[in-house]
């Protein structure tokens, strides 16, 4: 586990974006945790997640050209590590989508920096992978390349067959998906932290069940 995917898992925890429970999957599977995105809802918090996606994205060490977030969590996260980035000495182009195109002004559904070159998609998680299959047809649309997926956390869980929705995007397109954490990395958080500990075996349970 990575220092900063560690980091991650404790920020996550700290303001409330991951808890532990019992939770209802869109899948009907009733998991012992539940992650939110949309809970990193100060400027603070945008401000600390979005420099954990930049982090990722170093040590990924992927060629980009500009990043797309899309409609509508992929927005402000496109857009604060696009920020975050540069506080790193690399100013990143972006742009986002709207869901209707616009009639007037400028027109067109895409808004920021034209699609140019290879670009970073970036999402807070995968679940049925349909935003980021939009997001490739927008991106190839424009004759650009969609180099790799960018998300917070990868659940590692299968879908309706034997892979898991971000194994499914990366057979299906060719292109990784990098996650600043996933739930390997969380079974790893809570095994050394013995406040948590009671949620060590039901995660590990839910892994085992439904796991890739």
């Amino acid at each position: 586990m990575s220092n900063f995917s560690q980091e991650f898992i404790r920020f996550a925890i700290d303001t409330n974006v991951l808890c532990f429970g019992e939770f209802k999957t869109k899948a009907g599977r009733l998991s012992p945790y539940f992650f939110n995105a949309g809970l990193f809802n100060t400027g603070s918090s945008l401000a600390q997640l979005a420099q954990f996606y930049a982090k990722a994205i170093q040590a990924a060490n992927i060629e980009f050209d500009g990043l797309f977030g899309p409609a509508y969590k992929g927005i402000p996260l496109a857009a604060s590590t696009a920020v975050a980035l540069s506080t790193m000495g690399r100013d990143t182009p972006f742009s986002y989508n709207r869901k209707e195109a616009k009639d007037h002004g400028e027109g067109g559904t895409i808004v920021g920096a034209p699609l140019k070159g290879r670009i970073l998609i970036i999402d807070d998680v995968i679940s049925a992978g349909t935003s980021i299959r939009e997001s490739v047809d927008i991106i190839r649309a424009q004759g650009a390349t969609p180099a790799a997926v960018v998300i917070a956390l990868d659940r590692q869980e299968r879908g309706q067959g034997d892979k898991s929705a971000v194994q499914e995007v990366m057979a299906d397109y060719g292109i990784p998906v990098i996650a600043i954490a996933n739930l390997a990395d969380l079974l790893e958080y809570l095994k050394q932290t013995p406040q948590l500990g009671e949620y060590k075996d039901k995660v590990a349970a839910y892994r085992q069940q439904y796991g890739i």
